[in-house]
């Protein structure tokens, strides 16, 4: 009974599951992957609407633990499709023989600790099981569909959706209505692709979002030529940038210019496109005036695309701009001037009722063919509540963040030993270039349990004392911008009845990796370690 089957067990097989095999190996320690999908890729395998893409550019959003990896790789745009990234994992799995650790329809159902055993056990919805030394969960931070509280759903005579677990043989829009539910980021990457096949689209808007353009393009043969010349040099600057983009981030306030000055500055960063507009000026997310000015900016551009003024001030959003995540678009404005396509506010009057027939608002029916809810995720914690987690003494992790919840470092939580959480609340994760986000957690969490393992012990626990201080300085450092202001899923304000908590790290990358690396000179410092 002491002895596991396998040194790590890993749930997901996405980017982080996938490279904490590769390490594993690297560091000789025996690791098993489960994964609820038929195949690797975790976001890119099962978000695979129409116009799904990377909003972070495709030269950065890449692993860079294999140099040979790097200079083999080609991607073909600016920002890489869902296609052409769900293929590169795919290359990445098969350059390095980690389809053989992977286990796939596999979805767990729970994961109990034993502590006389000091193992894992996860037992998979089908019945199986599989024991491990350490449990570590790469289930992704954005993995588990929201679906709304929506009255009759079920009554719907038609074909429904969630951009999260879109069919893999995709959906015909031809001469179909459509309504799409929710504006955020795959909403608006979807709506104009799917307008142009519809007879009609509806959407069904409760809260605009702020978008800028992509401006995407072909990659360039001169640039992709150029980076992968000098790949380390873009990946150090990537490393000490607050988000993990390289890129332009200004080192000045909006409010030390003119208005003359910012404006030129803004539509500079507007015809670039892309998230580094908001890095237009330092302080964007400190200070409400400074917000002020861009959010100006953007809804004079909304006007300035979409004819119908009706529309186009409903399309504004009246929060702050980088609240919540922003959005990077091709078209999306514009696709609103299209006769095909209608926007229903839901801010009066919300969804009453789906029937047989399509979608009640306010006492009006809109009858439908199709309904698309893009209504996102329950973020950053839902993945690992909707498994039951038992650690010391039976702690039930659903439980234990009824309230909110809490980690050290994002990465482990006291109760719960050898258990390890890749971009878990408490870390940068969904405010960074996950890709790098995900390889510095993979190092730092497969470095200590080698650590862990060469000193002779096999179990590893945050002190409850660690975790305490660490997450008071998450809460304490979110208070310090306007993000924690925003009603977004970074506080968790999508999911009904989910502590207002906000859930990841606000200061930054480069703050985050030094206070890692101190903590793992220091011997691991705030861990326990014992058997």
């Amino acid at each position: 009974m002491n002895q596991p089957e396998y040194d790590v067990a890993i749930v997901g097989a996405g980017f982080a599951g996938l490279y904490l095999l590769h390490q594993c190996r690297e560091l000789g320690l025996s690791a098993r992957a489960w994964e609820a999908g038929t195949g690797v890729g975790g976001t890119w395998y099962w978000n695979r609407y129409p116009g799904a893409r990377c909003d972070v550019e495709s030269v950065q959003y890449s692993y860079q633990f294999d140099d040979a990896l790097q200079q083999e790789w080609d991607w073909s745009e600016r920002y890489a499709p869902q296609p052409e990234i769900l293929r590169y994992a795919e290359h990445v799995a098969e350059r390095f023989s980690l389809y053989d650790d992977i286990e796939f329809n596999r979805r767990v159902a729970a994961a109990n600790f034993d502590e006389q055993s000091a193992l894992w056990t996860l037992h998979a919805e089908d019945g199986d099981t599989v024991t491990a030394r350490f449990c570590i969960m790469a289930t992704g931070s954005l993995s588990v569909p929201n679906w709304p509280d929506v009255r009759g759903r079920d009554d719907f005579n038609g074909e429904l959706h969630h951009t999260a677990l879109w069919p893999h043989d995709g959906v015909d829009f031809r001469d179909k209505r459509v309504a799409v539910v929710g504006t955020g980021s795959s909403a608006i990457q979807s709506i104009p692709m799917i307008a142009k096949d519809a007879a009609s689209v509806t959407v069904f808007q409760r809260t605009p979002n702020y978008s800028v353009p992509a401006h995407n393009h072909p990659m360039d043969p001169d640039y992709a030529a150029k980076i992968k010349a000098n790949y380390a040099d873009l990946r150090a600057r990537q490393g000490e940038t607050f988000n993990n983009i390289a890129g332009e981030h200004a080192k000045r306030s909006a409010m030390s210019v003119d208005e003359a000055e910012r404006i030129a500055e803004y539509e500079r960063r507007w015809r670039e496109g892309g998230l580094l507009f908001l890095a237009s000026f330092d302080d964007i997310l400190m200070d409400e005036a400074a917000n002020d000015t861009m959010k100006s900016f953007v809804h004079d551009k909304i006007r300035s695309v979409v004819n119908d003024p009706d529309v186009a001030e409903l399309l504004c959003p009246d929060n702050i701009i980088g609240g919540k995540r922003l959005c990077v678009d091709t078209d999306y404005f514009a696709t609103y001037n299209r006769d095909n396509v209608s926007l229903v506010d839901l801010r009066q009057h919300p969804i009453d009722r789906i029937n047989s027939k399509g979608i009640e608002v306010g006492g009006q029916q809109y009858n439908v063919d199709v309904i698309v809810f893009a209504t996102g995720f329950d973020a950053m914690t839902g993945a690992l509540t909707r498994i039951d987690i038992r650690g010391r003494g039976g702690a039930l992790l659903r439980e234990r963040w009824k309230d909110g919840p809490s980690t050290y470092l994002g990465i482990a939580m006291n109760d719960f030993p050898n258990l390890f959480t890749v971009n878990g609340p408490g870390s940068p994760s969904v405010l960074t270039n996950m890709l790098p986000s995900i390889e510095q957690h993979v190092q730092w969490i497969t470095a200590c349990i080698a650590y862990a393992r060469d000193a002779g012990h096999n179990i590893v626990e945050p002190t409850a004392q660690a975790e305490s201080e660490w997450w008071a300085h998450v809460q304490d450092t979110a208070g310090r911008g306007l993000k924690s202001s925003a009603d977004s899923w970074y506080v968790g304000a999508n999911i009904a009845g989910k502590a207002r908590v906000f859930l990841p790290y606000y200061g930054g990358f480069p703050e985050y990796r030094r206070r890692c690396d101190e903590i793992a000179k220091n011997g691991y410092s705030g861990f326990a370690m014992s058997g």
